[in-house]
C-alpha cells in the first residue's frame, strides 16, 4: 500500500472506528509548520468543540513499513486521538483573539532562520544572526505537556498589534514567565546524577574561578535557548563568565556559556557543536551549527567567525596607529634637535667676534 492510499484509508478507519466508541469527529487532512520541521497530519475535533488533537500520517504509515499490522496501528491511532481528547486543556477559545488577556502568556523562542525560511514568511519574529526570535502564547504547562501557540502574521493583525508591541510586551513577560537560569556544569552534573555521586568522581562541587562551561535554560527546559532574547541575559552571563563569553547553541532547549579566557579556540568549540548536532540532538531540536561570541566591554553579540574578523581588523589598526605614533615620535625627536642646535646668524656672530670669519 503507497502513501496516499494508505492515508485515504487510515482517515476513513480512524473516523468510524472513533464513531463506534461513541466519539463523531471532524478530520481534515492538513500540513503542519512546526519549528524546525513540518509534517502532513490528520486534525481530528469532537463536533462540538473547536479544539482537537493532531497526528502525524507519516509516523503511523513508517510503522506499517516496519511491519506492524494495519489494524493495529488504526487502534494505535484511535487510542491517541482518544487520549488527546481527554487531557486536552480547558481553553477560552474567545480569549485567544483578546490580546489583552493572551499577552500575559507571551514568551520568545530562538530558532534557526535558515532551516525555518518558509515559516518564518508567516511569523513575527526579529533577526539575531542566523537565528530569529520567535513568539509564542502559551496557554498551559505543567508534567503532562503543554499548551500553546505560535504567533503568526495574521493572528496579531488580527488582535490589532503591531510586531513592534510584540516584542516589547515578550521583552518584559518572557523573563517573568520562563526566567533564564544560568548553572555550573558542575551543579547541572550533580542534579543529574545525584550530588554524592558527582562528588565521587570529582564533578562537584567546583570554584566559581574553575568553572569551564555554565548551562542556560530556563525551569522547565522547554525551548531555553530563548534566554538569549532577554535584554540582560548577556550580562548576566558575561557575569558568571567573568567577563567575554562563547556561546555553544545546544539545542533549541539549552545554550552553552565557555568563558573567553584563551584556553578554548574557536575552530574547537564549532567542531564540538558540529558533531554533537550529528550525533546527539535530535533535528527538531537542532539550533545551529555556528558558535557565538558576546563582547562584554563593547556589549557586541556576533558569531565567533565575526568576532575573529573583528579582532583581526582591530590589531591591523593597532599596528597601524603604533607605527603613526612611531613615526610621530621621531618627527618630534628630530624636532627638537633642531631647535637645539645653534642657529645659523649666531655662528656667525660667534666667529666674527673671534676674528675668524664663518664657513
Amino acid at each position: 500500500m503507497d502513501y496516499e492510499n494508505f492515508k485515504e484509508q487510515f482517515v476513513e478507519d480512524v473516523k468510524e472506528k472513533l464513531y463506534e466508541q461513541g466519539t463523531e469527529v471532524d478530520i481534515t487532512v492538513n500540513t503542519v509548520n512546526k519549528l524546525n520541521e513540518s509534517y502532513e497530519a490528520m486534525t481530528v475535533k469532537p463536533e462540538d468543540s473547536n479544539i482537537g488533537v493532531n497526528i502525524g500520517i507519516d509516523k503511523f504509515y513508517g510503522a506499517v513499513e516496519d511491519g506492524t499490522s494495519y489494524e493495529d496501528v488504526v487502534d494505535k491511532a484511535v487510542k491517541v486521538i482518544s487520549d488527546g481528547f481527554e487531557n486536552r486543556p480547558q481553553i477560552d477559545v474567545a480569549s485567544l483573539t483578546d490580546y489583552d488577556q493572551m499577552k500575559d502568556k507571551l514568551v520568545m523562542e530562538v530558532v534557526s532562520a535558515e532551516t525555518n525560511k518558509e515559516m518564518l514568511e508567516n511569523v513575527p519574529h526579529q533577526n539575531m544572526e542566523d537565528m530569529a526570535v520567535v513568539y509564542r502564547f502559551v496557554l498551559n504547562s505543567d508534567d503532562e505537556g503543554r499548551a500553546s501557540i505560535l504567533a503568526t502574521n495574521q493572528m496579531i493583525e488580527n488582535m490589532g498589534v503591531t510586531p513592534e508591541q510584540l516584542h516589547a510586551d515578550a521583552l518584559e513577560n518572557a523573563p517573568r514567565i520562563k526566567p533564564a537560569e544560568i548553572k555550573g556544569m558542575g551543579e547541572v552534573l550533580a542534579e543529574m546524577m545525584g550530588v554524592e555521586q558527582a562528588e565521587m568522581m570529582g564533578l562537584y562541587p567546583v570554584r566559581p574561578e574553575d568553572e569551564q562551561i555554565f548551562v542556560a535554560s530556563v525551569p522547565d527546559k522547554v525551548h531555553g535557548a530563548g534566554v538569549l532574547a532577554y535584554q540582560d541575559f548577556m550580562d548576566q552571563a558575561a557575569e558568571r563568565a567573568g567577563g567575554d563569553f562563547y556561546i555553544l547553541p545546544s539545542s533549541i532547549h539549552e545554550i552553552l556559556i565557555v568563558p573567553d579566557n584563551g584556553k578554548m579556540r574557536l575552530s574547537d568549540l564549532e567542531n564540538m557543536v558540529k558533531e554533537v548536532n550529528a550525533t546527539q540532538v535530535a533535528p527538531a531540536d537542532k539550533l545551529t551549527d555556528n558558535v557565538y561570541h558576546y563582547d562584554s566591554q563593547a556589549k557586541i553579540f556576533e558569531l565567533g567567525e565575526k568576532f575573529v574578523e573583528r579582532q583581526s581588523e582591530r590589531g591591523e589598526q593597532d599596528i597601524e596607529r603604533d607605527e603613526k605614533e612611531s613615526l610621530l615620535d621621531d618627527l618630534k625627536a628630530k624636532k627638537e634637535e633642531v631647535a637645539k642646535a645653534p642657529k645659523k646668524e649666531a655662528v656667525e656672530k660667534a666667529a666674527k667676534s673671534k676674528g675668524g670669519e664663518a664657513i
